[in-house]
């Protein structure tokens, strides 16, 4: 067997697992929250945000630039978590492989 048919199913292992891995990231939730959970969001494993709620207390129409605040918190706080998980789980199906550039 030559090197490079190897290297080639090797390569569809890996990439068969990656596919399985970023259909299980799309499967799980992540939740932050900020200002003290006056804003939640909920965003899928693989960054997707998929919900926002927003306590009734933290709705001011005279200070919307805080909640504005509050939700942009939240919403990079769960897309950074959800980077960080699929960098993780990612990692594992492609350590060892050697490929310079690969996460």
């Amino acid at each position: 067997m030559s090197s490079v048919g190897k290297l080639m199913r090797q390569a569809q292992r890996i990439q068969q697992q990656m596919e399985s891995v970023q259909a299980s990231l799309a499967q799980k939730t992540i939740e932050t929250s900020s200002g003290g959970g006056a804003v939640k969001v909920t965003v899928s494993g693989d960054g997707n945000v998929k919900s926002i709620r927003i306590l009734p207390d933290a709705v001011n129409k005279d200070d919307v630039a805080f909640l504005e605040d509050l939700v942009l918190t939240a919403v990079n706080s769960g897309i950074a978590q959800a980077r960080e998980l699929s960098n993780k789980e990612m990692g594992s199906v492609t350590q060892g492989f050697g490929l310079p550039g690969m996460f």
